[in-house]
């Protein structure tokens, strides 16, 4: 009762007391303050589905990178596992804190923003600093090269997300930090046991192509609310039909680009069967056109494609066992 009395004050409220409510602790008028950890509570406030999402690109890394199943300290695995989800935890509870305000104005956001779960926004902020900060520590454990890739994606989530540089609501500029973010998720990984070189280079565009594929389909998903809250993304400045067909256009490429990869030899020559996925990624972008781009279209879709992209990860590993 008491966490959805806080919610419905910051949403039936005016708008003066919502900022206040958005902007530092739990109390409207410091009624209410927050006591002690409360980790199970932090825990509800991640974005656990995004965060599981984004351990694939390192992973794949990982395992582009092997030569062979021996030799490896199953050690440094772990230890990169934890540091990558500590890394994406910042990242996303980052973005969170940053966009609390525009998020409780979003009736697509409001009821599940981590106000409703009763955390602050100080206490999200918290959580973002630490997990960031826990993360380089871990990094720091295994090569320079892999912390100094982790260090440069902590960067990006900064110019992206923080309110004072505020990245997302410069269009272009933000799809640019998800092409780079892209490829920097995929070597974190790869370095781990090997050098950056240029078969890791051209591996990870292909991942930072459905990365920035991915992002551009979720600025048309969140179109209404980035227009009531001011923000001016891609799909504000240039319309959401024309990004969704932008996104349309890299998830092709990204088919195209892997299928590059199989002919030159970079990746193994199986994965060239994964292009009969094409015509159900194909269908899924027409019928979340067809139902109008709105949020649930949207959202279906990106579930949906992104069990695709789970057949190909599986299939890929497949292939690189196999190889």
């Amino acid at each position: 009762m008491l966490r959805f009395g806080v919610w419905k004050r910051a949403w039936k409220a005016g708008k003066g007391e919502r900022y206040i409510l958005a902007g530092g602790g739990m109390g409207v008028g410091g009624g209410i303050r927050p006591k002690g950890l409360r980790v199970c509570t932090y825990l509800l406030g991640i974005r656990y589905r995004d965060v599981i999402v984004l351990q694939g690109p390192p992973l794949m890394g990982v395992a582009f990178a092997m030569q062979g199943i021996w030799g490896y300290r199953l050690f440094d695995l772990c230890l990169l596992m934890v540091a990558n989800l500590l890394l994406v935890s910042h990242i996303f509870s980052l973005n969170d804190w940053a966009g609390i305000a525009s998020d409780l104005t979003d009736p697509n956001k409001a009821m599940e923003t981590f106000l409703s779960r009763g955390i602050s926004k100080g206490e999200m902020g918290f959580l973002s600093l630490v997990t960031g900060c826990l993360s380089l520590v871990t990094f720091s454990l295994l090569p320079l090269r892999t912390f100094l890739l982790a260090s440069a994606i902590v960067a990006l989530g900064l110019l992206y997300s923080h309110p004072r540089l505020h990245g997302k609501g410069i269009p272009v500029l933000s799809s640019c930090l998800h092409l780079t973010g892209g490829m920097l998720h995929f070597l974190v990984g790869y370095s781990l046991w090997r050098g950056i070189e240029l078969r890791g280079g051209l591996i990870s565009l292909f991942f930072a192509i459905v990365f920035t594929a991915g992002h551009l389909t979720q600025e048309v998903g969140d179109y209404e609310g980035d227009v009531c809250n001011g923000i001016l993304t891609n799909g504000v400045r240039f319309g959401k039909e024309w990004i969704f067909l932008a996104s349309f256009v890299l998830f092709t490429l990204s088919f195209g680009y892997l299928w590059g990869l199989v002919q030159y030899g970079f990746v193994p020559a199986p994965l060239r069967y994964i292009l009969v996925l094409y015509p159900v990624h194909a269908a899924l972008f027409w019928r979340a056109f067809r139902s109008g781009l709105t949020f649930q279209s949207i959202s279906q879709l990106r579930q949906a494609y992104r069990l695709l992209y789970a057949v190909i990860g599986l299939a890929t590993i497949g292939a690189l066992i196999l190889r």
